[in-house]
């Protein structure tokens, strides 16, 4: 019988209707134990661990980050999988920052959640959890877990998680993979595409990262911008690295009080990472006129990475290398671990 975790950190899934008020709250773990008895009298070993008090995703950052990976990190040996359910507002973020702090999984870490409260007559959060559940539980031939990284499962598709974004508010299919094709889909069998999963070396053991530095932030280019809006962005108190969406592949105003702007930014020690802002597609410095002035300030390019991974990644690596900056720059130019396709 395979193991699985069930580690509840709230969100819409965790919700149920207050029969008084009408109001949606919280449900305790044997409430929502009693919405999916399925769930417990299967071929698959389900414990739970709830965070205390449960947080809605609005509310998760970095120390809950460190939770979720503590928490998988305390029981890896103990079950063959991990299931984390989570508000869809920032789970792509949780997803993303997952991926970088448990370093040489060997073992899947699934997110899931639900867009229509569990205690609501069409969620969708029990086919989502069972799924969910049973990708975690997954085993090949050999007896070794199917699938081996972060991932996050939603409607039918399994997606890397850090290449995931949520792009619908109100559909079941609330999330999307756009650069990187879906890991699995749920049908009336679960088919895996086994060339697209991760693997990295067996011999190698789970290393646990939690050191975050958030000092990081986002400029997102618009037509008409203006220069005391990026000033000011850029000299914020103990900022070390930004984000810039750009339009396209990479491109941003030709203005001269930009290129000026960014690259004394640069010269203070800033890390600046071109990231575009269409869904689809990467980064491609120099292909425009308009993307040289960025190169030449000393801008590097974040090619398809989403903004979830690239955001996380940065807060990941200032803080496991808050005195190298060159190292940090060296490694946001890196594939870590599946979040980016270089070149």
């Amino acid at each position: 019988m395979s193991k699985v975790l069930l580690i509840s950190t709230g969100g819409t899934i965790t919700m149920v209707r207050d029969k008084k008020s009408g109001a949606l709250k919280p449900a305790d773990m044997k409430t929502f134990k009693a919405y999916i008895p399925e769930l417990f009298s299967g071929d698959i070993k389900i414990d739970i661990q709830a965070f205390d008090p449960l947080l809605d995703s609005s509310d998760v950052g970095p120390r809950s980050w460190a939770m979720m990976a503590q928490m998988v990190y305390d029981h890896y040996n103990d079950y063959d999988g991990f299931v984390i359910l989570h508000g869809t507002d920032t789970m792509a973020y949780s997803g993303s920052a997952l991926s970088f702090m448990l370093e040489n999984i060997h073992k899947p870490v699934v997110l899931t959640g639900a867009q229509l409260p569990i205690g609501v007559l069409r969620s969708d959060a029990r086919e989502n959890m069972m799924t969910a559940i049973e990708m975690a539980a997954a085993k090949d031939e050999d007896g070794q877990p199917i699938v081996q990284e972060v991932a996050i499962y939603f409607e039918d598709r399994l997606f890397r998680a850090n290449r995931t974004t949520k792009r619908n508010a109100e559909h079941f299919s609330a999330f999307n993979s756009y650069n990187y094709p879906a890991l699995a889909k749920a049908g009336v069998h679960i088919t895996y595409q086994r060339h697209l999963l991760l693997y990295t070396d067996p011999e190698l053991p789970l290393l646990m990262h939690t050191e975050y530095d958030t000092n990081v932030a986002v400029i997102k280019m618009y037509p008409g911008i203006q220069r005391a809006y990026v000033h000011s962005i850029l000299r914020i108190k103990d900022l070390k690295a930004v984000v810039l969406e750009t339009f396209g592949a990479g491109n941003a105003p030709s203005n001269k009080w930009l290129f000026n702007e960014l690259k004394a930014a640069i010269e203070r020690g800033i890390i600046i990472v071109n990231k575009t802002q269409c869904n689809t597609g990467s980064v491609e410095m120099g292909r425009y006129a308009v993307s040289l002035g960025l190169m030449k300030a000393g801008v590097i390019s974040g090619f398809d990475i989403t903004t979830e991974a690239l955001l996380t990644k940065m807060m990941y690596l200032l803080g496991e290398f808050p005195d190298d900056i060159e190292h940090v720059k060296q490694l946001l130019q890196t594939n870590l671990c599946g979040e980016v396709t270089i070149g």
